[in-house]
This record gives C-alpha cells, sequence and structure tokens, in this order.
C-alpha cells in the first residue's frame, strides 16, 4: 500500500488483514472443536463471515491495485466456505431433496469465474499477474469444486455425503486463504515462483484425503459393529 492511496483503499485493506487474520486462527479452532458441537458451529461461522469480508473487500482491492488473479481466487476461496456451510442444510439432497436457488447461484458464478481464471491464465497471464500453469491449476480446482457440488444437486448423493463435503471445503478454503496470503507476502521475498503459489495446496490437498479416509474408515467400523451388535 501506498501513503497515496485512496483513503477507501486504506480502509478496506486493514478490515481485509483483520479478517484474514481472524480467519487463519479461527479455522484450527473450529476443526479442533468437537464436530457439531455449539463451540464448532460458532467458530465455523465466525471464519465464514470472516471468509466473507476477505473476499469482498479483496474484489474491489484487486482491481484497483491491480492483482486480477486473486479477484477470481478470492471468488472460490468463499464458496468453498459457503458451499461447506450450505451443504449442512442440503443433507435431504441423499433422499431426493432439492437445492435451492442460492446454491446454484453460488455454485454456476464460481464454475464460470473458474472457467474464466483457467482460460485467461493460459492465454492471457500478463492480464491477470499470474503464471500460467498455477492459473490453470487454481481454475480446475474451482471448477472442479463447484461442478461437483451442482452435480450432487441433481444426482442423488450418497448418506453422509455432507459430513466429507463440510469438511473437504471448509479446509479448501483455508488452503485458498493460504495462497492468496503467500503471494502477496512471501511473493515480496522470494520472488514470483511456482512453489510460492502451490506449497499450500500441496500440503492441504493431501490433508483432505487424509482426514476423509480417516472419517470413512470411522463412520464404515460404526456401521459394522451396528451389524454385528
Amino acid at each position: 500500500m501506498h501513503e497515496l492511496d485512496p483513503l477507501w483503499v486504506k480502509i478496506f485493506l486493514a478490515i481485509h488483514i483483520t479478517a484474514g487474520a481472524s480467519s487463519f486462527l479461527l479455522a484450527p479452532v473450529a476443526l479442533a472443536t468437537a464436530k457439531g458441537g455449539k463451540q464448532h458451529k460458532r467458530w465455523g461461522r465466525v471464519y465464514l463471515w470472516s471468509m466473507g469480508i476477505v473476499a469482498a473487500t479483496a474484489l474491489p482491492m484487486a482491481f484497483f491495485f491491480p492483482v486480477r488473479f486473486l479477484a477470481l481466487v478470492a471468488v472460490f476461496s468463499f464458496y468453498f466456505a459457503f458451499s461447506g456451510y450450505r451443504v449442512l442444510r442440503l443433507k435431504e439432497l441423499a433422499k431426493g431433496g432439492r437445492a435451492e436457488t442460492i446454491d446454484w447461484i453460488a455454485g454456476s458464478v464460481t464454475f464460470v469465474s473458474s472457467v474464466l481464471l483457467a482460460w485467461l491464465s493460459w492465454f492471457r497471464p500478463a492480464a491477470i499477474e499470474v503464471l500460467p500453469g498455477v492459473g490453470v491449476a487454481f481454475g480446475f480446482i474451482g471448477m472442479t469444486g463447484s461442478a461437483k457440488q451442482m452435480l450432487s444437486f441433481v444426482r442423488k448423493p450418497k448418506e453422509k455425503f455432507w459430513w466429507y463435503t463440510h469438511l473437504g471445503n471448509f479446509i479448501a478454503s483455508y488452503i485458498a486463504a493460504w495462497s492468496a496470503f503467500s503471494v502477496v507476502t512471501l511473493g515480496r521475498m522470494l520472488g514470483n515462483h511456482w512453489y510460492v503459489w502451490l506449497w499450500p495446496t500441496m500440503i492441504g490437498v493431501p490433508a483432505i484425503a487424509v482426514t476423509t479416509a480417516y472419517y470413512k474408515r470411522k463412520f464404515a467400523t460404526k456401521v459394522k459393529n451396528a451389524i454385528t451388535a
């Protein structure tokens, strides 16, 4: 930020940093508390609102500076948190229930934004200040996440789908937040290298896979014990 930047930019940046710091601190708290408990729900909602503020302030600032890549990343980073929260209200999809209009709108906007991110990253990387391969990777993640979510709206998912979606999407949102933070801060010190952009993804994606596998085994054991009891 420069001293000559408009007042609104300084205010937005202060709010953005505060909300971002809150999200970094609160995500581990929400993950550490008992799943489904009051504390988990409370801190999970605070994290969601923090990510909403981060995205809302990032969009106008990304076009002002400009760092348009981060504007597109802000869209799907919030979407992962939003969809992770919304899926708890969509448990009936497994029994033939329907998603609401807001779910379709959010998924569609994220999918289109992710397609745009991938296209611009490959064909116009200078226009959004991103390494082509990195931008395509993020675009693919956004497209896959939103498409998978919307597919569950029309194709009846399995029981407990909401558990894995809730867990995985919130962690994915956290990964995206760390990615943006890494580019803005570490990038200034280490330079514009692919690992500055992708190290959170390289750590976070295996973490999602390991955590999901753990709960699948846990639920399978409970079902097996219930059958043999």
